[in-house]
């Protein structure tokens, strides 16, 4: 009677059989190690008074006393209003836009007019979100290429930017026009994976090419989206400070201040080190709840998640 191969024996015998592909692992794990699991060392100094000259473990400990200054701040319930509203009309409105262009591209037989479709939907997420930024500001502006065209309409100019309860729609279209087009690529591969000869029974069986999608293409990609939502549901509160700082002013806070955006200005402008990791560590912790929560229900649910 043989005995159980021990992990240690499994791992070495991998380890022999795939030694270059261990070894293409290495800078992606010295990368996760460096940059993301190392610097959560730095996260104690939510808990202290940190001050560069006593270093974090010099500090003085303080304990939830950042965190309780936050939960009882004017900001906290603007800014987590405004991350949350935010987040959800982005995962409204922007999650499905690639998958409708994943979609429609599929459908598409002429493959020349395919690939222009897919490189003008690709090119705005290449643009520097600087330029990008830009060129929303330029658009917006009172004299702007919108707001030329809607004065045409009858309607008066105005500076979109200064009103902010434009803020949310114009960042949020923003988001579906630069990122449609690069988000589709993993879609359209998950397409190319879906077995032809089902579409080939369905049209034997007279289904329309609206029924095959519902039927065949639709179900093909739900463990692809499942997993993409899971994903997005664990980034849900972290909405990208660069685009929110280089778009709003003082006049917009009120509906654009995000959490992310309110650490920066604590942390970064008013040194408030200690207060700002407070808050950070705040959206983390929600975020990994949602993420863990929404992998727990998409279990139960289709039998589809991460772990």
């Amino acid at each position: 009677m043989s005995k159980p191969t021990t992990f240690k024996r499994r791992f070495v015998r991998d380890f022999r059989m795939n030694k270059y592909l261990y070894l293409m692992m290495i800078p992606v794990i010295a990368y996760y190690v460096i940059f993301h699991y190392g610097p959560m060392y730095g996260a104690i100094i939510a808990f202290k008074d940190f001050t560069p000259i006593k270093g974090i473990l010099g500090s003085d400990w303080v304990g939830l006393k950042h965190f309780e200054d936050f939960f009882g701040s004017y900001y906290f319930l603007r800014v987590l209003k405004n991350t949350i509203l935010i987040s959800l009309y982005t995962l409204i409105f922007e999650f499905p836009a690639p998958i409708i262009l994943a979609l429609l591209i599929n459908e598409v037989r002429r493959r020349y007019f395919k690939r222009v479709v897919q490189t003008v939907t690709y090119m705005p997420y290449f643009i520097s979100l600087v330029v990008i930024c830009g060129i929303i500001t330029d658009f917006t502006n009172a004299d702007g290429l919108i707001n030329r065209l809607f004065m045409l309409l009858g309607y008066d100019g105005q500076a979109m930017l200064q009103k902010p309860e434009l803020f949310r729609p114009i960042y949020v279209l923003s988001e579906i026009w630069q990122r449609i087009g690069w988000e589709s690529i993993i879609y359209i591969a998950a397409l190319m994976s879906i077995d032809l000869e089902q579409y080939e029974a369905a049209r034997m069986d007279g289904a329309s090419r609206l029924k095959q999608m519902i039927y065949i293409t639709l179900p093909g990609l739900l463990p692809v989206i499942t997993i993409m939502f899971i994903l997005r549901m664990g980034n849900l509160l972290n909405v990208g400070f660069e685009k929110i700082i280089l778009l709003y002013n003082p006049v917009t806070y009120e509906t654009a201040d995000v959490i992310s955006s309110f650490v920066y200005r604590k942390g970064l402008l008013e040194f408030g080190w200690s207060y700002s990791s407070a808050v950070g560590l705040f959206n983390s912790v929600i975020n990994l709840a949602l993420l863990v929560s929404a992998n727990y229900i998409s279990r139960k649910v289709n039998e589809n998640s991460l772990w």
